[in-house]
């Protein structure tokens, strides 16, 4: 991807961190050291979250994979889509959306 496509993604993006910013005292407030003591970085509670919210703890390590390796604009669009569906298979449904935000976005 050239720098341009990233500085596009980045400044669309932007608009989604500053809704989710936390202060340091809001995030150590919530931290429990006894259940989170394996959860170190924001990638990985976001994943071990997309897991929960799919129903698919078992295959967490798939979900954290996905947060730590795409940008979470494109991660929150494709659950949106998901979560804005009635399908059965919502795992499936979420992987396909996610891989075509990514091929349109290649497209561009």
């Amino acid at each position: 991807m050239d720098s341009i496509g990233r500085d596009l993604i980045c400044q669309a993006s932007i608009f989604v961190y500053n809704e989710d910013m936390k202060s340091v005292q809001q995030i150590l407030k919530n931290f429990n050291p006894v259940a989170d003591k394996y959860i170190s970085r924001d990638f990985q509670s976001y994943g071990i979250w997309l897991a929960e919210e799919m129903n698919d703890y078992k295959n967490r390590g798939m979900w954290i994979k996905l947060a730590k390796s795409n940008y979470r604009s494109v991660l929150e669009k494709a659950y949106s889509f998901v979560i804005d569906s009635n399908a059965d298979n919502k795992i499936a449904l979420f992987l396909w959306k996610l891989k075509q935000i990514k091929s349109a976005k290649d497209k561009k």
